[in-house]
């Protein structure tokens, strides 16, 4: 049953201490930005029933005005919330609590994918299962599709304009291809593991060039090709640029992976040099 808005609850813990408070002092003492911390505020009300299928969640004016962010920091977060397929946003109703899913098959959970799994492994996964998705993308897409794709890439373009996480459109945009297969397999598979398929989500070396300008801008360019063959119907192309894409972003965190363990090996060796020999 749906919940109004002023029922759910509040953003205040059992301490009586205002959420904002809590969100500004979270993210003063880590690496966390506030859109991460309202998403996962979010997510753990969704986790925990706290919020239930159908609950609409506060306009954006209204957390903006509750947490004391701004509004492109509510944007990013209910985008987060997207991607991870925990809500779904109505255009000109509001946003709304998805079902979650729970599944008894053997598959890892977004914990395990964050903490264990080697994300170049994941990354051979999405080679063979989204070029196929781009196909079909291509052979079955409606006006619909190509709309939503067509926003999710200029959004990323406007964030990275503005030197903004783009993660969250960078996976839309990839979902975008998967609900445009008619499939909803390869979507459940996407949105199962969620954001954190992005590769440079995992890497934390300025290496990584996460929000490097000339690396966003090839990343875009790569998703550009991939939704004009979508557009022309060429489903050949669309799962050869799929596959550049995809095979690229392995080639790119192998070289991050690879210069961070560089970087960690020198500060290594140089405090080596110079600390105290242990007797």
């Amino acid at each position: 049953m749906r919940r109004a808005t002023s029922e759910l609850p509040q953003p205040t813990d059992f301490t009586g201490v205002s959420r904002r408070d809590t969100l500004r002092t979270k993210a003063g003492r880590g690496s966390r930005s506030l859109a991460n911390l309202l998403s996962e505020e979010f997510e753990n009300k969704i986790r925990q029933g706290l919020l239930g299928e159908g609950d609409k969640l506060p306009t954006e004016s209204e957390l903006v005005r509750t947490y004391d962010v701004s509004r492109t920091v509510v944007r990013e977060a209910l985008s987060k919330l997207q991607a991870s397929g925990l809500v779904e946003t109505r255009h000109g109703i509001g946003t709304f609590v998805r079902p979650v899913h729970k599944s008894t098959a053997p598959i890892l959970n977004a914990d395990e994918l964050n903490e264990s799994v080697d994300v170049l492994a994941v990354l051979e996964l999405r080679i063979s299962l989204e070029t196929e998705a781009a196909g079909l993308a291509a052979q079955r897409r409606q006006a619909e599709h190509l709309q939503a794709m067509d926003a999710a890439l200029k959004a990323f373009e406007a964030s990275f304009s503005e030197g903004a996480d783009t993660v969250a459109h960078d996976f839309a945009f990839h979902l975008c291809i998967a609900r445009a297969t008619g499939n909803r397999y390869f979507l459940d598979i996407l949105q199962h593991f969620g954001s954190l398929l992005i590769p440079r989500n995992r890497i934390t070396s300025v290496q990584a060039g996460g929000r490097d300008p000339d690396y966003l801008r090839r990343v875009n360019r790569e998703h550009e090709e991939i939704y004009l063959a979508i557009e022309r119907q060429d489903a050949d192309s669309a799962r050869a640029a799929m596959r550049i894409h995809l095979t690229n972003s392995r080639e790119r965190l192998r070289l991050a992976q690879r210069l961070t363990q560089k970087q960690a090996e020198g500060d290594f060796t140089s405090q080596g040099a110079t600390a105290p020999h242990s007797t």
